[in-house]
């Protein structure tokens, strides 16, 4: 399986760096991922709809929600300052070494990326030098969505963001990803296991497992119902009232709910849901 999932990432790659036309190698890109030709125009599944969104839906509140940085005044708005997590520190460049005093645990992230993370959990997770460097790379990293076509990411000013880390020292914190299609929120998977490899679970609002999964990266593995499953709904659904479609992240944080990010182009388009016909159920629900 893995030696397929690198086949098909190593296909996409080379798609996406071939300076075709961006439909073009978005569609192509999608073939790929999915086995499905995707419809650009009158799109029906979820992820033919993400793919519609690159080209034709550029809303300009969108990149102040995909800033890591600048989405948290907005969240603290809506939900009030409880759910932000602290920030330490947002800027261009790191600051100074002997100004560089947070308290631990913490990590390190860029504000117009998706993926990239340092936790720092104990002091000897710290190696400047070594942390230095991918900071100054991260600002040399054209946007993400010029890859993807994602326009949203495109209007980011790129900073670095210090944050409280929110996890357990051993592992990092559960991912509660909810889908809210003009505030209503029926569908969530559970994302753990992010620094070895990442597992997902599916639930409905009522914590009852679903089969669907993503098709290559799933686990039938039981997760505890969160203890504030319903304020985290109640928060998606606030979040995501004023889009046809959002994805709210969210983490339970020593029996709190904190938010994450939201995400407006989940997976680029390319996580391939199974069965098929969930991704054309949650396709139902995001009304264009």
């Amino acid at each position: 399986m893995r030696s397929f999932l690198r086949a098909r990432a190593l296909a996409i790659s080379a798609v996406v760096n071939s300076g075709l036309p961006a439909k073009t190698t978005a569609r192509l890109s999608t073939w790929i991922a999915l086995g499905y030709w995707p419809r650009l125009h009158h799109p029906r599944s979820f992820n033919e709809k993400i793919l519609h969104r690159k080209f034709f839906e550029h809303d300009p509140r969108m990149p102040d929600l995909i800033d890591k940085v600048r989405v948290k005044e907005f969240v603290a708005s809506r939900l009030g300052s409880d759910w932000i997590i602290p920030t330490y520190f947002a800027g261009r460049t790191l600051p100074p070494r002997e100004e560089r005093d947070w308290p631990l645990p913490f990590v390190i992230k860029p504000n117009h990326l998706s993926g990239p993370v340092i936790f720092i959990r104990r002091r000897e997770d710290i190696d400047w030098h070594s942390i230095e460097s991918q900071a100054e790379r991260w600002m040399r990293t054209p946007p993400h969505g010029i890859r993807f076509s994602e326009w949203g990411y495109t209007q980011i000013e790129p900073q670095i963001l210090i944050e409280q880390y929110v996890g357990r020292e051993a592992a990092a914190p559960l991912d509660y990803k909810f889908y809210g299609f003009r505030g209503k929120v029926e569908y969530l998977y559970v994302g753990k296991d992010r620094e070895s490899v990442p597992k997902f679970v599916f639930y409905n609002t009522k914590w009852e497992q679903l089969p669907s999964r993503f098709r290559y990266e799933s686990t039938r593995e039981r997760i505890p119902r969160p203890s504030t499953l319903q304020e985290m709904v109640r928060a998606a659904e606030l979040l995501s009232a004023d889009w046809p479609f959002v994805r709210v992240d969210l983490y339970e944080f020593e029996g709190r709910p904190k938010f994450g990010e939201l995400t407006f182009y989940p997976g680029a388009g390319l996580d391939p849901l199974s069965p098929r016909e969930f991704d054309f159920i949650l396709g139902e629900s995001w009304v264009i």
